[in-house]
């Protein structure tokens, strides 16, 4: 029974990170918008996290799998472009978190990625 409550903290503690680093993302990146405020604007960055959460779990591994061999002639490049598009994807599912660019999403996803991997070290770690 604990291991099982225990699964389900760390997959909120996880939402929650991945929510702030949104939020910094829509802060700092151009072209990140997030067009609503107050509770609406909180509402909508967990949604967001949320779905990049579970594209992150089900869609980008396979798409990482099937593009292997070009990811390899790529030097692992092209997995950039795959992060950034899968990002995109978020923002194109929820209404109200706007990507106006590749590059503001291959950035963003960048950033949002060293932004939840530094706010884990950091919650998670103490």
């Amino acid at each position: 029974m604990h291991r099982k409550n225990s699964f389900f903290r760390d997959i909120i503690v996880k939402w929650i990170i991945n929510t702030i680093a949104l939020f910094v993302v829509v802060k700092v990146i151009k072209g990140v918008n997030l067009n609503a405020s107050g509770f609406d604007a909180i509402v909508i960055l967990a949604v967001t996290a949320a779905i990049i959460g579970i594209i992150n779990a089900f869609i980008r591994p396979i798409i990482l799998f099937l593009t292997i061999p070009l990811n390899l002639l790529t030097f692992g490049l092209l997995t950039f472009l795959i992060n950034g598009i899968l990002f995109a994807v978020a923002g194109l599912l929820v209404k109200g978190f706007e990507i106006t660019s590749l590059w503001a999403a291959i950035i963003g996803y960048i950033f949002f990625s060293i932004v939840s991997f530094l706010l884990t070290i950091i919650i998670v770690n103490n």
